[in-house]
């Protein structure tokens, strides 16, 4: 599924359901720490999937520890993002020399918990996704713009090693594309000498109870 929304050179790897009694994999272990078992089965799953998705990249298996912001750290060369919700697990990966940074998420097609669209969004973007949820009910445009918030967040990190909060970015939703943009409400830093970084495009996907979105930032 998510590869439907990612260029082609770039490798995923997905799963929809957790291995009964896999183990974590070894070089693995503090970065699952003593979580409930829920969540080492999802890690597990989730790492498993990234390390399907760099083999397709020529590299052998190996550890994907989480750096000190949490997030997964990749061999040389490689750029990627990791996800994971009820029911999916996924990895996407690519050469850095394809792609500067990439990032995908995973959500319940389902509304968000109440008080959070307030707390994940602007003014301006509840606007809209009013009339998007007039004019297209069938789809849940609160979580929608959650998830392409956290595949904006996972891109710019590695760009940036700094937080992004929900406030610092507006979004854009095009119902009939399945794209969106963000547009940077704070500096960004210049990308391998160009340009200042201003903001991200990114895809998304709903099928059945799932919604994916994913951005790509390239070379």
């Amino acid at each position: 599924m998510i590869g439907e929304i990612l260029p082609a050179d770039v490798c995923v790897a997905e799963a929809f359901s957790d291995r009964t009694g896999e183990p974590v994999f070894p070089g693995e272990e503090a970065s699952v720490g003593r979580s409930v078992e829920s969540r080492r089965r999802e890690f597990v799953t989730a790492r498993r999937c990234a390390r399907e998705a760099l083999t397709q990249l020529g590299f052998a298996p190996v550890p994907i520890p989480a750096g000190p912001g949490r997030d997964p750290v990749w061999p040389s060369g490689v750029i990627g993002s990791i996800t994971h919700c009820a029911g999916y697990r996924g990895a996407a990966v690519a050469a850095r020399t394809d792609l500067t940074s990439l990032g995908i998420d995973a959500e319940p097609h389902a509304p968000l918990p109440e008080g959070i669209l307030e707390a994940v969004s602007l003014p301006a973007e509840r606007r809209r996704l009013a009339g998007l949820a007039l004019r297209y009910p069938a789809i849940r445009w609160d979580r929608l713009l959650f998830s392409a918030k956290e595949s904006v967040f996972k891109a710019w990190f590695p760009l940036t090693g700094r937080m992004l909060g929900f406030d610092e970015a507006e979004l854009s939703i095009d119902p009939f594309a399945a794209e969106f943009s963000a547009r940077l409400r704070v500096p960004g830093d210049r990308l391998d000498g160009g340009p200042a970084l201003t903001g991200f495009t990114g895809r998304w996907l709903v099928r059945g109870d799932l919604m994916l979105t994913a951005v790509t930032v390239h070379a």
